[in-house]
């Protein structure tokens, strides 16, 4: 039987690259690890690194449609970043102009989270380990 042996890539598609590529290399501190410019889609690919493990591709494309997010709708809920200490995190996106909804402590895990939205409203989570 084969097996899962982790997430590979989250793919994001944003509707201002400019804008997105600022807060996620920068806001939230991804490495960027190459940037593609694809002519015959007239589409930028940027990969950007998530601690030592995992890879965010964010996309543009020209005009791409809204994708729903509130109310919740069916497909992917949200992406979660997992951090060492969540009041540094939140303080620091915080302080460069991000929106943060109040920490919550997960009623199973006891462990505490919050949510923001990046450029396009694709909600982010931030889980303490």
């Amino acid at each position: 039987m084969f097996k899962l042996n982790r997430v590979h890539h989250i793919a994001i598609i944003c509707s201002d690259y400019e804008k997105s590529k600022h807060f996620y290399s920068e806001i939230l501190g991804l490495k960027i690890l190459q940037e593609v410019y694809r002519e015959q889609r007239n589409s930028y690919k940027l990969d950007l690194k998530v601690g030592n493990q995992y890879q965010v591709e964010l996309f543009s494309f020209p005009n791409p449609p809204a994708r729903p997010s509130r109310p919740e709708s069916a497909g992917l809920r949200h992406i979660a970043f997992e951090v060492d200490d969540i009041d540094e995190a939140v303080s620091h996106i915080k302080e460069l102009g991000v929106i943060v909804e109040p920490i919550r402590t997960d009623e199973f895990t006891g462990k505490r989270f919050t949510f923001f939205a990046d450029p396009d409203e694709l909600p982010i989570e931030f889980y303490e380990v």
